[in-house]
């Protein structure tokens, strides 16, 4: 299993990723404003489910957050639904107040 990447542009838009054979298999989309990271959307592609790898993407976003000292906020299903069933292991960095 290939290294998740990140990559952020200038307007803070942007993803963690995993790229095999120069193709990108699964990626979660994230925006970063002022002390906010938002996860938009997770997609792992079709021959890659059920082998963990969004659960890779989320550890690599949970990792970036905490040492950025950032909150969460979850508009993703997946990473919603993980920070649900696993409230004590997120509450530190879950923004679930932020409307």
């Amino acid at each position: 299993m290939s290294e998740v990447q990140f990559r952020l542009n200038d307007s803070g838009k942007g993803a963690f990723y995993i790229e095999q054979g120069g193709e990108q298999v699964a990626h979660m989309e994230i925006g970063i404003s002022g002390s906010n990271l938002t996860a938009y959307h997770t997609e792992v592609s079709e021959k890659l489910q059920g082998q963990g790898v969004a659960g890779k993407l989320l550890e690599a976003m949970v990792q970036y957050v905490r040492t950025n000292k950032l909150k969460v906020i979850a508009l993703c299903p997946y990473v919603n639904a993980q920070f649900k069933r696993h409230s004590e292991k997120y509450a530190d960095i879950w923004n679930q107040h932020w409307r």
